[in-house]
């Protein structure tokens, strides 16, 4: 039996295969029927760095070290330094590591935290104890804030003309189904998925898939939007398994004929939970196909050709490049989740090459929080007259999630760590995400909440994917309270009993900011989100606001200058520990490289023949443009996607169509205006044809030739051609003169010669 057979039984006939149907839905993958440990990769690749180790043996040597001076004291003076280390973990704890507390019940802790009514500006408002230096920062609001609140509200504004007009001949004129479902049972669905569904526990159907599990059905194109929590994974995975139902189920004829797009590997992994559990009932097959995970794997997996593929771009190009016996020939359903995220740069590329090798005949479903119904957009995506289904048109947030905003000082940019620890260490002590701008910001806050005895994990790109999955895990088990995370973590992520979400700083897209503070308050619970503001986030801020979902969702948050100045304190005295941890890790990760290269130079001896006989692995772009494409989107990003919106507005601005010439006249002005143009053009080609006659009816001078029409270059090489003629003809012409002249001269002279011999000579011939 080969290796490729063992692997694929592996994954098909698993003994131990089963399905958890208690409980919700979104349960962790990892604890259900697939271990994904055993599908990350293996090889020569070194195991990954853990930063707590490094801390805990730090730790073990300072206690260590601790233990050698007390041992080499003597009998007083040990128990007088045990005593002062006791009083010093106390002390700690009595100066805020009690939980004065505020709960999601509505009780406030010890920092002040004040409501937000229709004045924006009453959250800048500076108090009496915070000095008067800052009081400028609520005045000098001005156009700036105008702007920030017209430009932030753009599927508010009033569309033009072409627009709606573009719109109404793009999107289908459905605009939903007539019947209004409040149970999956008046859908007309098979008996199995009715089942899955209900021992999950899913009765009532969600707006968003009330309103698009009948018109998918139906086969046709959907455009969906619907806010974050609300249920849009199952709303394409139940009608794609419905149709699917339906199948030829031959031998022959199994094919791959879903096909699920996402923007990153733990929403794949989330993706392919969810489908699993309510296809549990059915014989429909499901495949994931994300980067991080074993490429053999899942070449096996794809050559059994699952119904239903889940993916990120990257790897399934890869596959549909290098593995030879999977196509998409046979896709029925392409489904985009969190579709806004593909169209941005970073993945536009990679999409518009995976659209060339679908059908044209699919059909198409496009979901996201944040979705436009931007037709440019929407073009490249190779909709066929898709249903518009916006639940959400106006992008608000949830209804139990309150919001609040702690201010950033100007000059004071360097106190928001400090500001972050006050806040987790006094109020927010579990089920708390922290996001942040990058990666390396992100791993330095975990460094710091480990050394302060904080329980926290971090979630980013710069990880493996063992590391991520990780990490996922100990957050959802509870065995940690903090995850430190970028960008990565805020797209459709459903993690169970997040109480609160933290932005270190603002995202520099009012999308983004409604991904983060979804990731709480989901599914019609409540939860709380809390964001640092600086000054250059008050365009940001104000969107935020006008989009929230209540006036009195909107909070201030004030924490006391003294408790700043105390743990910005404390951060300095961890600075050089902190750089020490960091030096640790960079070496660490060196050994590893190093140990990484020799055991991959030892596979380059012993196996030679049989790696460059392997077939090498082909993309379709070149190094440099895949480098440029990852450039630009990176750019875009650390810009605030500053980039995406002047290219937007400049592409309005140059859609905007113009003010007609002819606009506010009357009709009998138009016509008088409209034919005054047409004279003038008619004018204007007769005068040049008088001109014309009338010069070429003029005569010609007196002793000069008449003059001909412009000539063409061929009329000039003829017309040289002709003088050189000329030339040579009057050349011969002179030649042919002297000539008959020397002639002239010679006969005379001959003539003369024959007379003077005439006497001699009698009855000679004279000769003409």
């Amino acid at each position: 039996m080969s290796k490729t057979q063992s692997a694929e039984e592996a994954i098909e006939l698993n003994p131990e295969f089963s399905f958890d149907l208690s409980g919700d839905p979104y349960n962790d993958f990892l604890n259900d029927h697939l271990d994904v440990q055993d599908l990350v990769k293996k090889g020569s690749k070194p195991e990954p760095i853990s930063v707590d180790d490094i801390i805990a043996r730090r730790k073990l040597g300072a206690t260590n070290r601790k233990r050698k001076r007390l041992v080499e004291d003597e009998g007083d003076g040990e128990d007088q330094s045990m005593e002062e280390d006791e009083d010093d973990s106390g002390s700690s704890e009595e100066e805020g590591y009690e939980d004065s507390s505020e709960g999601l019940d509505g009780s406030e802790d010890e920092f002040e935290v004040f409501s937000v009514g229709e004045d924006e500006e009453d959250l800048l408002e500076t108090s009496e104890d915070e000095g008067e230096g800052d009081e400028d920062m609520s005045n000098d609001a001005g156009d700036d804030a105008e702007d920030a609140a017209s430009s932030s509200e753009d599927d508010s504004e009033e569309e033009t003309q072409a627009e709606k007009e573009r719109k109404a001949a793009f999107f289908d004129s459905e605009s939903g189904p007539s019947d209004a479902h409040t149970s999956f049972l008046s859908m007309n669905l098979s008996r199995p998925i009715i089942k899955s569904l209900t021992s999950l526990g899913l009765t009532t159907p969600t707006p968003i898939q009330a309103a698009t599990i009948p018109v998918a059905l139906l086969g046709k194109d959907v455009v969906g939007n619907a806010v974050t929590g609300s249920g849009k994974t199952a709303a394409f995975i139940v009608p794609m398994l419905e149709r699917l139902m339906y199948r030829d189920r031959g031998k022959k004829a199994a094919a791959t004929r879903c096909l699920v797009l996402v923007p990153t590997r733990e929403l794949g992994v989330q993706c392919y939970e969810v489908g699993t559990k309510i296809a549990a009932h059915t014989d429909i097959r499901f495949a994931l196909v994300v980067g991080g995970l074993s490429l053999k794997a899942q070449e096996a997996n794809l050559r059994t050709r699952p119904d239903v593929v889940i993916a990120t771009p990257g790897r399934l190009i890869d596959h549909l490049r290098n593995s030879p016996t999977f196509t998409l020939d046979a896709l029925d359903i392409l489904v985009l989740d969190e579709a806004d995220r593909m169209l941005e740069d970073g993945f536009a590329d990679e999409l518009s090459e995976i659209i060339k090798s679908c059908p044209t005949s699919r059909q198409t479903m496009l979901f996201s929080a944040t979705m436009t119904d931007s037709v440019d957009e929407l073009v490249r995506m190779s909709l066929n007259k898709p249903v518009r289904l916006f639940v959400d048109p106006k992008r608000s947030t949830a209804r139990g999630l309150v919001q609040e905003f702690v201010r950033v000082r100007a000059g004071k940019e360097s106190e928001r760590s400090a500001l972050l620890l006050a806040l987790c260490k006094r109020t927010f002590k579990s089920r708390v995400i922290i996001f942040f701008r990058s990666k390396k910001l992100a791993h330095q806050m975990r460094i710091v909440f480990s050394l302060m005895d904080m329980k926290c994990d971090e979630l980013h790109g710069d990880l493996s994917q063992e590391q991520r999955l990780k990490a996922l895990q100990q957050f959802r088990d509870g065995h940690v309270d903090y995850l430190m995370a970028t960008d990565l973590a805020s797209r459709g992520l459903d993690i169970k009993g997040i109480e609160t979400v933290i932005n270190y700083d603002m995202p520099g897209q009012l999308a983004q900011y409604l991904h983060r503070v979804g990731r709480t308050a989901r599914a019609g619970k409540k939860g709380r989100s809390v964001t640092l503001v600086g000054e250059a986030d008050r365009k940001m801020l104000k969107a935020a606001i006008k989009h929230s979902s209540g006036e009195d969702q909107v909070r201030h948050r004030q924490v006391p200058p003294e408790v700043v100045s105390k743990w910005s304190q404390k951060l300095d005295n961890l600075k050089q520990e902190i750089s020490e941890v960091l030096q640790e890790e960079k070496e660490e990760k060196q050994l590893r490289q190093a140990e990484m290269e020799l055991k991959k130079g030892q596979n380059m001896i012993e196996h030679e023949a049989e790696i460059f006989s392997r077939p090498a692995r082909t993309w379709f772009q070149t190094g440099k443009e895949k480098a440029k494409a990852e450039a630009l989107s990176k750019q875009q990003y650390e810009a605030g996607f500053d980039a995406g919106k002047k290219g937007k507005a400049k592409e309005s601005a140059e859609t905007k169509p113009k003010r007609d010439k002819f606009s506010g006249l009357s009709r009998r002005a138009k016509r008088r205006k409209i034919a005054m143009e047409d004279d003038a053009e008619e004018t204007g080609a007769i005068r040049a044809a008088v001109r014309s006659a009338k010069k070429a009816s003029r005569p010609a001078k007196i002793g000069e030739p008449e003059r001909r029409k412009t000539s063409t270059k061929k009329d000039k090489k003829k017309k040289a051609a002709r003088s050189r003629g000329a030339t040579t003809q009057q050349s011969g012409a002179f030649a042919k003169e002297m000539g008959q002249r020397t002639a002239r001269e010679g006969v005379r002279a001959k003539k003369g010669d024959v007379i003077g011999g005439m006497g001699k000579k009698k009855g000679g011939k004279r000769k003409a």
